[in-house]
């Protein structure tokens, strides 16, 4: 096992330095910069702040430099908000990003796990139909749909829920659910199609004969090789419900991460778009590792290949 998690995390380096690479060229080859926005400024004062941030220096060793800083951990200054460094306002807006994505794993795993399973144990019955069909409508709605119709219907319409905010528990109900509900849904069709397959084999058969009760046939013997495809799913959906809450943030105004990236995106925040970048690809490839290891724990024949 050890040497298997060697072989996979021997792989970040070349990836994380790939992302870099392409991130750093592609904002500053787009069009304008940090400081075409501001006010009209005197053209040695323009000068002044291209020096201190580096940006009158040639591209390639501006690349070098970010580079060389990227090893000793530095993210370097926010270019627009210079109160605070990229890395504190990281650790300022992450854990909210964080907190959601947990609220909105919790979501997909409850929902698509329970309606995949229930679907799986009486196929072609109403049982199936209704969770499998709310599936396929999870699917086909993006997030950035299903959040205003949500906000509609239970903040304007029934007045239940708040429309945005993140102080109470209460305001964190519909970007969980909004963000959850279309892994969600892949998450019950993954299910469902991994313990129709299981409970079929001649070893459930076996415990069935030997007089152990259905629940404990499904609980002892069928979940374990039945979510084995959502195991797999997981990783990639857990890096997305983590990182993926742009939209969802803007849309319920929360105070998180990815609310901060889309700032820096319209405000050219070179090394705020950067290292938020970093942050999160190196965040993808631990959780894709998190993945690897838990898929080769349940099937030993994975380290072996």
């Amino acid at each position: 096992m050890a040497k298997f998690v060697l072989r996979r995390a021997a792989g970040f380096v070349p990836v994380l330095f790939a992302i870099v690479t392409i991130t750093f060229f592609l904002v500053r080859l787009a069009p304008g910069g940090p400081f075409d926005a501001d006010k009209a400024v005197s053209p040695s004062v323009r000068q002044q702040l291209e020096t201190h941030y580096n940006l009158d220096a040639p591209l390639y060793l501006q690349y070098l430099d970010y580079l060389v800083g990227l090893l000793k951990g530095d993210l370097g200054p926010s270019m627009k908000q210079p109160s605070r460094s990229v890395t504190e306002w990281i650790a300022l807006r992450f854990p909210v990003s964080l907190e959601l994505g947990l609220y909105a794993i919790l979501v997909t795993l409850a929902v698509g796990v329970g309606c995949g399973v229930v679907a799986s144990l009486r196929p072609n019955r109403a049982t199936d139909y209704v969770p499998m069909s709310a599936a396929m409508a999870g699917i086909c709605v993006p997030n950035f749909v299903l959040g205003p119709l949500l906000v509609l219907v239970f903040a304007l319409w029934f007045k239940w829920l708040p429309v945005a905010g993140w102080e109470r528990p209460v305001d964190k109900l519909l970007p969980a659910v909004t963000l959850g509900a279309t892994y969600a849904a892949y998450v019950a069709r993954l299910s469902r199609a991994g313990m129709l397959e299981i409970m079929s084999q001649d070893f459930i058969r076996t415990a069935r004969a030997k007089g152990v009760s259905e629940a404990g046939v499904v609980v002892r013997h069928g979940l374990r090789g039945g979510l084995q495809p959502v195991v797999s799913f997981m990783g990639p959906a857990a890096a997305g419900l983590l990182t993926g809450s742009f939209v969802v943030e803007k849309i319920f105004q929360v105070p998180g991460l990815g609310r901060e990236f889309v700032n820096a995106a319209f405000s050219r925040d070179y090394t705020m778009v950067l290292g938020t970048v970093v942050f999160y690809a190196t965040l993808i490839l631990v959780l894709n590792l998190v993945v690897d290891v838990a898929q080769a724990w349940l099937d030993p024949r994975l380290r072996v290949r």
